[in-house]
């Protein structure tokens, strides 16, 4: 089946060039330029992030012969021990932990620390430091960091490798997931902010065996640089038990694949960045840009109220030609707060961008329902004792392209089969507590996690169908902004959600200011578009999402090879 009625040309690897700057292709080109930059007694610090092969990085160290090798593993508390540490927050959920606000030395052995720096100080010789956090031993006379991002982690993580210093290698992979999201990722990443000022180099790590190696003014250029102009994360898609058939056609994948459920095109804390050096293509992590710039990406207002975080993300949930979602609840800000440790909440909406004539999303209670009879029924669904009835429960609606649900935290839900979804949300997207699942297993073949204990906690059973009606179904009217004279909508989100949304109807140029918060978008309809300003033009096309960095005072968007176009933007509250 065809979805378009045009040729896709949705870039799936979208780059930015920088220019009058190079990248070191390869082990051969790295150890080239690390050696020109050592003598016989250079103290080198190799740093990574944890998920970086050591094996291969560690064939590039054998090369360099150093006089003495101090291995970060040899300083690190043991992994018993770190995992006794780490207890709290991993806690006994397969999939929940609490977040880790602590530092990366709270697992080091502080005398083992001591031990390593005395033997710097007393070696006359080349010393080679390496290993996650290998900066805190010393930042030496060549200091390079080895990076990586989240999604490579994870696919890692299902290839078989272990978390950071324990040897789970056969754990569940829901559990890998929960220690790196709630502790090893928060600590690597604070790590790793302090050594922006200090490292020498930085080496893109995310494809095995071909690296990328550049400078640490390039690293601080090229993410400047991006600060001060439109850009796009590298989207990655992931199968699953529900998984549809559009993204295939409109975002140029393999065919040959069963289906494709997910689509994270726009998530900084999972998605990467690509800069071109004169053809040399480097992927960094796209939190190293909120990290580095955030106050000119994210705002001050945003920046202050957030700190380095990426508030607002767009994913895709394709259901086209798939199944129901799992019906699911997302917890309050108060709840997340005390039982998980994060500051705000997932907030979030569906917004339709295709749909079959049967398309549903089920949303809200119906009215006059009993809490203890629905709570009930789900329990004992959970068991197998009964199959859930989710239409005695749950509101469906029907849902046609541009329709806009408005999902505010506590409210039950889900997309139904034939809808092609772009979800805008707040960021703690691991948050989801499932209340049934159609009587599934997960692709790894394990029944799929349930939270109905978490889930009647945060339910709030007074959203129902009117209600539901006037509030959070198409809750849109037109607007105005100056300067701008194209269709504009208020579309969403829900007064107890802090994501504003606006859809834009364009014919000719349609003027557009950030006034100082950062704007993420996605072109909603039409072939393609062009976006001017103070940077050079930058064009998208169907279905992808561009981000707009706070620095950038004001923008046009346009058509581009056609004659209308439709914009959704997204932008935090003041």
């Amino acid at each position: 089946m065809s979805y378009l009625n045009f040729k896709s040309e949705y870039d799936r690897f979208p780059k930015t060039k920088i220019k009058n700057h190079k990248a070191f292709c390869g082990y051969e080109e790295i150890y080239h330029e690390l050696k020109s930059k050592m003598n016989n007694n250079s103290v080198v610090v190799f740093d990574y992030y944890p998920g970086v092969d050591e094996k291969e990085v560690y064939e590039l160290i054998k090369r360099f012969n150093f006089s003495l090798e101090i291995n970060m593993h040899d300083i690190f508390k043991d992994g018993k021990t770190m995992t006794e540490q780490m207890k709290y927050n991993l806690t006994d959920d397969r999939v929940f932990g609490k977040m880790y606000y602590g530092n990366l030395v709270d697992f080091i052995d502080e005398d083992k620390l001591e031990e390593a720096q005395n033997k710097i100080k007393e070696q006359k010789e080349s010393v080679i430091v390496y290993g996650v956090g290998a900066s805190l031993v010393s930042h030496g006379d060549v200091y390079v960091y080895f990076d990586m991002a989240r999604w490579q982690i994870q696919l890692r993580y299902r290839k078989g490798m272990a978390n950071y210093n324990v040897d789970n290698y056969d754990e569940d992979i829901l559990k890998k997931y929960k220690r790196g999201y709630f502790i090893e990722w928060r600590i690597a990443d604070k790590h790793k902010e302090k050594c922006f000022e200090c490292f020498d180099y930085v080496v893109d790590t995310n494809a095995a065996n071909d690296p990328k190696m550049i400078s640490s003014d390039t690293f601080k250029i090229s993410l400047h640089q991006l600060s001060k102009q439109p850009f796009r994360t590298v989207p990655y898609f992931d199968p699953g038990v529900w998984g549809g058939q559009w993204m295939k056609e409109v975002c140029n994948l393999d065919v040959n694949q069963p289906n494709y459920a997910w689509s994270f095109d726009g998530v900084p804390e999972e998605n990467s960045i690509l800069f071109d050096y004169d053809g040399v293509i480097v992927e960094l992590p796209a939190m190293d840009l909120v990290l580095h710039q955030p106050k000119e990406l994210l705002g001050e207002q945003v920046y202050s109220r957030f700190g380095a975080e990426f508030p607002i993300r767009f994913d895709f949930l394709d259901t086209m030609e798939g199944q129901n979602l799992s019906l699911q609840v997302h917890p309050l800000t108060e709840y997340i707060k005390k039982n998980f440790g994060m500051s705000y909440t997932q907030d979030e909406s569906y917004y339709i961008l295709d749909a079959k004539e049967d398309a549903v999303v089920y949303l809200g209670l119906k009215e006059g329902i009993q809490p203890t009879e629905m709570i009930s029924d789900l329990e004992s669904a959970q068991r197998g004792e009964i199959v859930f009835d989710a239409d005695k429960y749950i509101n469906k609606f029907p849902a046609k392209k541009h329709d806009h649900f408005l999902i505010p935290a506590g409210t039950c839900h889900c997309s139904g089969k034939n809808a092609m979804v772009l979800e805008i949300s707040a960021t703690p997207y691991i948050f989801t507590f499932k209340l049934w699942d159609w009587q599934r297993l997960g692709l790894d073949g394990l029944p799929r996690p349930i939270h109905i204990e978490h889930g009647k906690q945060v339910i709030q059973w007074d959203r129902t169908t009117e209600w539901v009606k006037e509030n959070l179904v198409n809750a849109t009217y037109e607007v105005k902004e100056e300067g701008n004279d194209c269709k504009i909508e208020h579309t969403g989100l829900h007064e107890l959600e802090f994501i504003e949304t606006r859809r834009y109807t364009i014919n000719n140029d349609s003027l557009h200011k950030t006034h100082g918060t950062v704007n993420m978008l996605n072109l909603i309809d039409g072939k393609s578009a062009i976006i001017e300003g103070n940077f050079e033009p930058f064009i998208v096309h169907y279905a992808e999402t561009f981000i707009i960095p706070a620095s950038i005072k004001e923008y046009t968007i346009k058509p581009y090879n056609c004659d209308k176009i439709k914009v959704l933007k997204a932008y935090v509250r003041s």
